[in-house]
C-alpha cells in the first residue's frame, strides 16, 4: 500500500511561503499543494516567487515585521491592505508617528516577554 503524499490548500502553503496568495499565479492557486512541492518551492524558488517576495504585494505579517510593529499595530495605524515593498520603504522613509509609538509599543511587549521568560527559566530579573 503507497503512502499517500499530505497536500495543503493553496492558501495554507501561501502563508509558508510569506506571500500573499490573491498575487500568486493562477497555477499556484488552481490545486492543492504537497509537502514535496512547497520544499521545491522554497529551496528553488521560480521567478515570480522571487519577483513577489522582493517587491510585494506583501501579507501584513510580513508588512509589520518589516516596519517592526505587530499586526495590532498595523490595524490601530489604518493599514488593512497589503502593501509593497515601495510603500512599505515609503512608510520607513516618513517615519510617521504612529510607526514611532508602535514601535516603541513593541519593543516594550518584547521586553516584557523576554523578562517574564527568564523569570520562568530561574534567571536575574
Amino acid at each position: 500500500m503507497a503512502a499517500k503524499t499530505q497536500t495543503m490548500k493553496a492558501e495554507t502553503a501561501a502563508k509558508k511561503l510569506e506571500v500573499l496568495l490573491a498575487a500568486t499565479p493562477e497555477s499556484f492557486r488552481d490545486h492543492d499543494i504537497s509537502r514535496d512541492e512547497l520544499a521545491a518551492l522554497q529551496a528553488d524558488p521560480p521567478e515570480w516567487l522571487v519577483t513577489l517576495r522582493r517587491e510585494g504585494p506583501h501579507p501584513r505579517s510580513v508588512v509589520a515585521g518589516r516596519l517592526g510593529v505587530s499586526n495590532s499595530g498595523l490595524a490601530r495605524a489604518g493599514l488593512t491592505e497589503p502593501l509593497t515593498t515601495d510603500e512599505i520603504g515609503a512608510i520607513l522613509d516618513e517615519a510617521p508617528e504612529w510607526l514611532v509609538v508602535e514601535r516603541e509599543r513593541q519593543k516594550a511587549v518584547r521586553a516584557e516577554a523576554a523578562r517574564v521568560k527568564r523569570e520562568k527559566s530561574g534567571g536575574a530579573a
